[in-house]
């Protein structure tokens, strides 16, 4: 698949992407979820995924959900701009619509994990890739347990993964410690160039 007319994955409108990752249970959806309310501009890719909804989740909305036969066939066709596995499942993010927006001119946020965001690193180097990072170990723990949501050898799985993901933050660009979701959103919009 080529890129939009007038686009390049490599040239300086992949400057408009930026990439939002850190450990699970650091706020990432939380900070995205502030921005996109008061800064609608910042377009927010949707990714696909082959777990199951959550409670209040909507198809299209938080998450693609599709089967682990149609995410083959997104891999198959190269509709992905990256894609990983984690905790059993695996995510996303669907091409066509970040190189439409990005051709367009569109600050584009992408929200995903280590592997997706060394993925995309390869494929369009000049994206901005930021690293979340908690305040402290033992915040990341009690947000994580806090949740509720997942048995504990989910959890358990998800910190595993954690310590492996803020080993790597030197890969980032930029760091930002989620003590405050305003000045994390602030200071993301800054470096995005929104006003």
């Amino acid at each position: 698949m080529s890129a939009p007319e007038g686009s390049s994955t490599h040239g300086p409108l992949a400057r408009r992407l930026t990439v939002l990752s850190g450990p699970s249970g650091v706020g990432k959806s939380t900070v995205v979820a502030e921005i996109r309310r008061s800064h609608p501009e910042v377009w927010l890719s949707v990714s696909v995924t082959t777990r199951a909804p959550r409670p209040g989740e909507t198809d299209g909305v938080q998450y693609f959900f599709v089967d682990d036969a149609g995410f083959d066939r997104l891999v198959a066709e190269g509709e992905l701009l990256e894609w990983a596995e984690f905790a059993g499942n695996r995510y996303g993010t669907p091409r066509r619509p970040v190189e439409e927006r990005l051709a367009r001119g569109e600050p584009v946020l992408l929200e995903i994990d280590l592997q997706g965001a060394r993925q995309v690193r390869r494929s369009m180097p000049q994206a901005r890739l930021v690293f979340l990072a908690p305040p402290s170990w033992e915040e990341l723990v009690r947000r994580l347990t806090g949740r509720g949501t997942e048995p504990p050898d989910v959890i358990e799985r998800r910190l595993e993964a954690a310590r492996v993901e803020l080993a790597a933050e030197k890969e980032f660009d930029v760091t930002l410690v989620n003590t405050s979701v305003q000045d994390v959103c602030d200071e993301l919009l800054a470096l995005m160039a929104v006003q």
